[in-house]
């Protein structure tokens, strides 16, 4: 099953993801992170996380910032992708954007029994610099792929989970 996960910046999302792991009771869970801890602020964010994974149950983290196709097909099931937008933001980063279509398709190829968290983008103005337009059509792009083939999509909004599909 794929659930997928989306809504705006701070609006719940990683915390529903760790809810319905829990509302499972199947651990050990494969969190697939990827986040890169370059700046203090990212640390800090990173820590939080993992301590709030820790007080609920065994989680085998996989710290994978570009080759998420990869990291789907090894990490045990069930998991957790935390975030796709991170994702994105990297390949941006690394120069490897011009490979997004084919490693999108292929992590939607390698999906299973996983949760994906993702920002939902769309819901505010046009952005003024190109770089920024092109990330929000890449993450609209991700979204609208990953939410098709999902068995299960949540729309968070202040905390609140809503059914989508």
């Amino acid at each position: 099953m794929i659930i997928f996960i989306t809504g705006g910046v701070k609006a719940g999302k990683s915390s529903r993801a760790l809810e319905l792991v829990k509302q499972r009771g199947q651990f050990p869970v494969s969190f697939i992170a990827t986040a890169e801890a370059l700046d203090e602020e990212m640390r800090a964010r990173i820590q939080r996380h993992q301590e709030e994974r820790a007080s609920l149950g065994a989680f085998l983290t996989i710290e994978e910032p570009l080759a998420l196709d990869q990291a789907l097909l090894k990490a045990p099931s069930p998991a957790i992708v935390e975030c796709i937008p991170m994702w994105i933001n990297n390949l941006m980063y690394y120069r490897r954007d011009g490979d997004f279509h084919a490693l999108l398709e292929r992590c939607i190829q390698a999906m299973q029994d996983v949760i994906v968290v993702s920002n939902e983008t769309g819901l505010g103005n046009i952005p003024f610099d190109e770089a920024t337009r092109r990330y929000n059509l890449l993450l609209a792009e991700a979204n609208r792929r990953i939410a098709a083939a999902a068995d299960r999509v949540e729309f968070m909004v202040a905390g609140i989970p809503l059914k989508v599909k």
